[in-house]
């Protein structure tokens, strides 16, 4: 019992003493504040916030209090995070198979993607993509219709939305005069993000999916060919499990680093958490509070992804183990 006990102390001990310094630091830094005439604390949350926010999973007014704001930039930072996490993933499991391909067609054509899109800095592609969806799409009376009840324009995507307030019925996008009314709408701003994140994430996930195949030993593959699997059932059956093993803890990374970039947000107006507090910090002059409570939201963001990865992980070592 005092084993445990004593090989966790030094790490107790050093977290108590980082604890004791970031509260002096802060201390320090609000007195200074505070001598210099300048207002400090976390006061200003319950103040009105002044300003709309366009878009949010929550209703949102400028009347209601600053810390509503902030929770709706940080859910916003959420509702295009995890979508492009998700997109990412496929995409990058895609062009790392495409990467690995016997045919050179699709094999050059990953090669370039991957060569492209990697080195060209992020913050450059988000803005083609946002300059791209509002200068070359049609205005919303020329909508483009891709599949029947889905119109795109300037305005954004606009998809099918079930409207349940009387009978559950499907609510359809109409192009209506200079506008389209209905449906549920997707930004520009967001459409340009999303993109841009997922396809920059996708090249460098692929990267590391063709790392972890081909780290599988060829022994392993031969031997499930000689048991008559098929080509897909050794990259289902054997490649994958054992490939999850190199995969998994790079992935998290670039999970986290997705999560991160997706600030650069602000640059083309989607209102997430730094768009937010960038605002908040106009309207109130407490730099110092919006800086803190942008780092605490990314900080326990990154910490809770780091946590469900290591997770997966953990399941993974030990399903290989078996």
């Amino acid at each position: 019992m005092l084993r445990p006990l004593l090989r966790w102390l030094p790490q107790i001990l050093l977290l108590c003493l980082l604890a004791l310094l970031l509260g002096w630091l802060g201390h320090n830094v609000l007195e200074h504040m505070r001598e210099r005439g300048i207002r400090a604390g976390f006061d200003f949350l319950l103040d009105p916030a002044g300003f709309e926010i366009g878009e949010g999973l929550l209703a949102y007014d400028a009347s209601q209090p600053m810390w509503r704001a902030f929770l709706t930039g940080s859910l916003n930072t959420l509702r295009v995070a995890l979508p492009a996490i998700l997109l990412a993933t496929l995409l990058g499991i895609l062009i790392g198979l495409g990467r690995l391909a016997e045919h050179p067609l699709p094999r050059r054509l990953c090669d370039a993607l991957v060569e492209t899109l990697r080195n060209i800095p992020l913050l450059l592609q988000l803005l083609i993509c946002y300059f791209a969806l509002t200068g070359l799409l049609p205005e919303a009376s020329n909508a483009l219709a891709p599949f029947p009840g889905v119109l795109i324009s300037k305005g954004g995507l606009f998809l099918p939305a079930l409207d349940c307030s009387a009978a559950c019925s499907l609510d359809v996008p109409l192009a209506e005069g200079f506008g389209i009314s209905g449906g549920w709408s997707l930004s520009p701003e967001f459409l340009a993000v999303l993109i841009a994140l997922s396809l920059y994430s996708a090249v460098f996930i692929a990267e590391i999916v063709r790392g972890g195949i081909q780290s599988v030993a060829q022994g392993q593959i031969d031997a499930a060919r000689a048991l008559g699997m098929r080509p897909l059932q050794v990259l289902r059956e054997v490649v994958f499990p054992l490939a999850l093993r190199a995969i998994v803890p790079p992935m998290g990374n670039q999970y986290l680093n997705l999560i991160k970039n997706s600030s650069l947000a602000v640059a083309v107006g989607y209102p997430e958490l730094v768009s937010v507090a960038n605002t908040s910090l106009n309207q109130t002059g407490r730099a110092f509070e919006c800086i803190v409570i942008v780092m605490a939201v990314y900080l326990t963001l990154s910490l809770i992804t780091a946590a469900l990865v290591n997770l997966y992980n953990a399941r993974v070592a030990l399903r290989g183990t078996r």
